[in-house]
C-alpha cells in the first residue's frame, strides 16, 4: 500500500514537483511499460514524438491515458536533444520544479528517478545524472566497446566541460532544475548525438553544479543507435572545439587568472621549443648531423618549462569544478524579473 501520510516518502516526492520528459522514436512497443511504471508522485509527464516513423505519439494519445500527461509532436527530427529541449520547455510551462528525462525505450530503471531528484530538491546540486561505472558490478554486462568507448569520451568530456569528477557523459537519465532548464533553454545545444556532452559544457559555462549518482545499466531487446566507432572522431572534433570555447569564455574573458598566463606560456614555450626541433631536422645539410647541446636545450627546456606549466594550469581547473549551486540564485532574479508579468 502506497504511504501518502504527510511526512511520508512518497509525499516528500510528490512535493517536489517533479516532471518527466519522454523522448519517442522507435519506441512504440516499449512506451506502455514507461508510462504505467511511471510512480504516482511524479506530477506530470511530457512525452515528446520526434517524428517517429512508428507514430508513437498517436499512439499514446489513443491509447494511454494518465493525468498530466501531455504529447507533443515534431513535423521533422530533431533527434534526442531536440525532443529534451521540446519537453523542458513545456515542463518550465507548467511550473517543473524538476524534470527528469526518460528514455521511451524501457533501457531505465524508474526506481532510479528518486536518487536523480532528491540531490536537486535538498539544493545540492543542479543537475544530476547516472553514472554506469560506478562499480564492477555495474559494468560486468556491458559490452568491451561500449565500455571502451565511454571511457574516452568520458575524458574528453572531462577536458571540454571542466567536470573532472564526472563520469558517463553520454548517460542519458538525467534531472535538472526547472530554473536551470529555463536558462539553458536560451543555449544553443547539440541537438542529437552530442548533446548529453554539449549539456555538460553548457552546464559549465553557467557554473552549475553537477553531480553523478551510481547506477547499473539495463541492456534487454532495444538496439542502440550510437556506434562507438561512428562517433569518436566528431565527439573528438566538438569536444575540442568546445576546450577552446571553455578557455577563452572561462579564463579569458571572466576570468583572468594566474592558470590563464599559465597556460598561455606553457603553449608558447612548448610551440616555440617544438619548432626549434623541427627548423633543425628540416634544414640540416646532412641527415647524419648530430644537433649542438645549444640547440638540444634551446628546444628542450622551453618544452620542458611549458610542459610544467601547462601541467600547473590543468591542477587549477581541476581544482575549480563548480560546487555551489546556482539554481537558488536563478529561481530568484526569474521571480523578480516575472513577478510584475505574472501579476497583470
Amino acid at each position: 500500500m502506497t504511504d501518502t501520510r504527510p511526512g511520508s516518502r512518497r509525499a516528500e516526492l510528490a512535493g517536489m514537483g517533479i516532471w518527466v520528459v519522454i523522448p519517442m522514436f522507435r519506441c512504440r512497443k516499449h512506451i506502455a511499460d514507461v508510462l504505467s511504471a511511471m510512480p504516482d508522485w511524479v506530477q506530470g509527464i511530457v512525452a515528446v514524438d520526434d517524428k517517429c516513423p512508428e507514430e508513437t505519439g498517436k499512439y499514446v494519445v489513443e491509447n494511454l491515458s494518465r493525468p498530466n500527461l501531455f504529447v507533443e509532436f515534431h513535423e521533422k527530427n530533431q533527434g534526442v536533444g531536440g525532443a529534451v529541449m521540446t519537453g523542458y520547455a513545456k515542463c518550465v510551462e507548467q511550473g517543473a520544479k524538476i524534470i527528469i528525462k526518460v528514455d521511451g525505450d524501457n533501457q531505465m530503471d524508474l526506481r532510479w528517478m528518486a536518487p536523480l531528484a532528491v540531490p536537486i530538491a535538498e539544493g545540492m546540486a543542479d543537475y544530476t545524472k547516472g553514472n554506469r561505472f560506478s562499480s564492477l558490478s555495474h559494468v560486468k554486462r556491458m559490452p568491451f566497446i561500449r565500455l571502451f568507448g565511454n571511457s574516452v569520451l568520458s575524458f574528453m568530456s572531462k577536458v571540454s566541460s571542466g567536470y573532472w569528477t564526472i563520469f558517463d557523459p553520454t548517460n542519458g537519465y538525467t534531472a535538472v532544475h526547472g530554473a536551470v532548464a529555463k536558462e539553458l533553454l536560451t543555449r544553443k545545444i547539440a541537438k542529437r548525438y552530442f548533446f548529453e556532452s554539449d549539456m555538460l559544457y553548457h552546464l559549465g559555462s553557467l557554473r552549475a553544479v553537477v553531480r553523478d549518482i551510481a547506477m547499473p545499466a539495463i541492456y534487454e531487446d532495444e538496439e542502440s543507435n550510437l556506434s562507438v566507432r561512428r562517433i569518436i572522431l566528431p565527439f573528438l572534433y566538438y569536444h575540442a572545439r568546445n576546450t577552446v570555447k571553455r578557455f577563452v569564455g572561462h579564463y579569458l574573458v571572466r576570468s583572468f587568472s594566474v592558470a590563464t598566463l599559465e597556460t598561455l606560456a606553457g603553449v608558447a614555450l612548448v610551440a616555440f621549443g617544438a619548432s626549434v626541433a623541427i627548423d633543425h631536422f628540416a634544414t640540416r645539410a646532412d641527415p647524419m648531423d648530430i644537433a649542438s647541446p645549444g640547440i638540444v636545450m634551446l628546444s628542450a627546456l622551453p618544452i620542458m618549462l611549458g610542459v610544467q606549466f601547462l601541467l600547473s594550469a590543468l591542477n587549477f581547473d581541476v581544482l575549480n569544478v563548480p560546487n555551489e549551486p546556482i539554481h537558488p540564485q536563478l529561481a530568484l532574479l526569474n521571480h523578480y524579473l516575472y513577478a510584475d508579468d505574472e501579476g497583470q
